[in-house]
């Protein structure tokens, strides 16, 4: 009887222990699962970039979670709005074109607040970047170029976001943007591993970046050999550094380079009233003032210039002879390193692969291509658009535009002499180039770029969302400490008991 009660005894100690040691488990499991277990929920942030190039003005807005990847943020596109009107660097000449400029700018700094949650306008950032047509309005007339940026500041720090700057851009800075949004559109700088953390890829390479605007063009590559210059920039992005040269060659954008192909065809005639181009396609011809050439710093007004003199051109099918003439705009010959791009400016060899776009993307497009092709391939494709009618030629391309249309078997000649001679892609390099428009849905240019770099400046909002509430997660700790408590009590009388 009495080892019978000795059991039972025992028995009760038993299972009085385990609840002790349970609550204390629960207790400190709840705990655990109410810290560790509890998610970021990052507050979306947002960014306006502003891109006043020498064509037109584009609106872009981005947004990103608070959350910074290794000291950048994870930008993407949200919104792209074209600025209708004139570009930014023909402002302050015609008050009828500013005043629909300026309506432009309205209209889509209208649809960007509409896309923000208003509580969120106060703390996005706001920035305009001009670059080479008001690079070259600045080295023209420096009083215009400031008076332009000054009414520019005056109505974007009206609005109601945190405007930051409207500045001009370096080219330098241009073509290493251009880069940085190539790459991280590629996925270059980071991607989604099996937990859907973002992190750097195994062994990524980073891609070059070609861009061609209206006024200039631009090349950035990383390179790993350790160089110096001002052609060399050392950046470091989400963490990890890159080498990367990149150059700007102002006056060598599409519209520049073709005034002065246009320039180089005129001084070869005798005749303004009769001039044959044998860039314009056979059938087409064009009667232009001179101010449509000349009134720009990159090309060299003749003696007796008269804005208003009239130029009366005609086509002809003649590849070879727009060929000489746009390789003519090139210097190949000066170099002072052991190579040269053109112009005397120093450039290592290009390796790994490339993205061409703005200009090179629609040029090449003109000629029914886009991604990758072959150098041959691409020359005989020039050779035969330049070689097809007029008639014809609208009828092909009938969604381009022929005030484009008539440009393209010069433009098409120039690419292939940059890319080619200039450059230095030969027949197994061309492979590696590909030219698009964009990347996973998103344009590419140096706007994204820009808006990686600056999030850098931005401070991250973070609200923690825990597993349980507050009420659940204070009443279990409540009970479960209340079980310790009682049990303590019970596991203390039972001792008492036996030892009296």
């Amino acid at each position: 009887m009495a080892s019978k009660k000795k059991m039972g005894y025992k028995c009760r100690i038993a299972v009085v222990l385990f609840l002790l040691l349970a609550s204390i488990a629960a207790l400190v499991a709840v705990a655990v699962i109410q810290y560790t277990w509890s998610m970021k929920e990052y507050s979306l942030q947002y960014g306006i970039v502003i891109d006043s190039g020498s064509s037109r003005s584009n609106v872009y807005l981005y947004e990103w979670p608070g959350e910074k990847q290794n000291e950048t943020g994870v930008v993407s596109e949200k919104m792209n709005c074209r600025v209708s009107g004139v570009p930014i660097s023909e402002m302050k000449v015609d008050q009828q074109k500013d005043a629909e400029a300026w309506k432009g700018f309205k209209a889509c700094m209208d649809e960007v607040s509409k896309a923000i949650p208003v509580e969120k306008h106060k703390n996005t950032p706001l920035f305009l970047g001009a670059t080479a047509g008001m690079r070259l309005l600045h080295e023209k007339d420096e009083q215009k170029s400031n008076e332009v940026l000054t009414s520019l500041k005056e109505y974007l720090s009206s609005l109601p976001f945190m405007f930051q700057n409207a500045s001009i851009i370096t080219g330098q800075e241009e073509g290493l943007y251009g880069w940085i949004t190539v790459n991280y559109l590629m996925g270059n700088f980071l991607e989604r591993d099996i937990w859907n953390s973002l992190v750097r890829p195994e062994g990524a390479k980073t891609v070059g970046s070609m861009d061609l605007g209206g006024a200039s063009t631009q090349i950035a590559f990383s390179v790993q050999e350790a160089h110096s210059g001002p052609d060399y920039l050392h950046v470091k992005l989400y963490g990890y550094p890159y080498n990367v040269y990149t150059h700007s060659f102002l006056c060598y954008g599409k519209n520049e380079a073709d005034k002065r192909v246009l320039d180089k065809v005129i001084q070869g005639s005798s005749d303004p009233a009769y001039i044959i181009n044998p860039c314009y396609p056979e059938g087409f011809n064009i009667t232009m003032k001179a101010s449509s050439i000349y009134d720009t710093e990159c090309t060299k007004k003749p003696q007796n210039y008269n804005p208003d003199q009239e130029f009366f051109m005609v086509g002809v099918a003649n590849s070879d002879g727009c060929e000489s003439i746009v390789k003519s705009i090139f210097d190949f010959k000066t170099c002072s390193s052991s190579q040269c791009s053109f112009d005397g400016v120093e450039q290592p060899p290009v390796t790994g692969d490339f993205m061409a776009y703005a200009g090179f993307f629609y040029t090449a497009r003109a000629l029914l291509m886009n991604g990758s092709t072959d150098l041959d391939q691409f020359n005989a494709s020039v050779r035969a658009f330049c070689h097809t009618h007029w008639t014809v030629l609208k009828q092909q391309r009938a969604w381009i535009s022929e005030r484009y249309l008539r440009t393209y078997c010069y433009a098409t000649h120039y690419i292939l002499t940059l890319l080619a001679d200039g450059y230095k892609f030969d027949e197994e390099t061309w492979k590696n180039i590909y030219f698009e428009k964009e990347v996973k849905q998103t344009s590419i240019g140096w706007s994204l770029g820009y808006m990686l770099s600056q999030s850098n400046m931005i401070p991250s909002e973070v609200k923690y969302i825990n597993p349980m509430t507050d009420p659940v997660y204070a009443g279990l700790i409540f009970l479960f400490s209340a079980l310790i408590i009682v049990t303590v009590v019970i596991v203390f009388i039972f001792f008492v008991r036996n030892c009296c």
